[in-house]
């Protein structure tokens, strides 16, 4: 007499062999329309919907120029002109200060974003355009 165990193993294997020949008989479509579609997504942040796109128009006719300051995104790639055309505007500002300025006044005077300024100090510093003084906030930078 079989025990209960065994009844259930055996019940068990049989119903999964009985799925699995149906799901391997049935065409994709039948499959897909059983399962609702397409895959849902697991838990965790949605994908963001982006409805700003410009008109195909305006899209055509703009230069494909980088942005210069994209608000909340990675800056666009400059080129080593760019970067020394705004260490001029640098050494320009600091050269009439006696006093030098901090990182955060070049900013605001230049109207840089904040992502650009470190490195166009390398920059200037590396190539002795500039020199410094102080340290972390506290740095000032003067026309050398």
């Amino acid at each position: 007499m079989p025990t209960l165990r065994s009844a259930l193993d055996d019940l068990a294997h049989s119903f999964a062999s009985a799925v699995l020949d149906a799901i391997r008989g049935a065409s994709l479509q039948d499959l897909l329309a059983e399962s609702g579609g397409s895959p849902r997504r697991g838990p965790g942040r949605p994908r963001a919907t982006t409805t700003k796109t410009a008109p195909t128009a305006a899209r055509a006719s703009a230069p494909a120029a980088p942005k210069a300051k994209a608000r909340g995104g990675r800056l666009a790639r400059r080129s080593p002109a760019d970067i020394a055309k705004t260490l001029g505007q640098v050494v320009a500002l600091v050269k009439g200060k006696k006093t030098g300025l901090r990182s955060e006044e070049i900013r605001e005077a230049l109207r840089l974003d904040v992502r650009e300024v470190p490195r166009v100090l390398k920059e200037g510093l590396a190539k002795q355009a500039l020199r410094s003084k102080g340290h972390k906030r506290a740095t000032t930078y003067f026309a050398a």
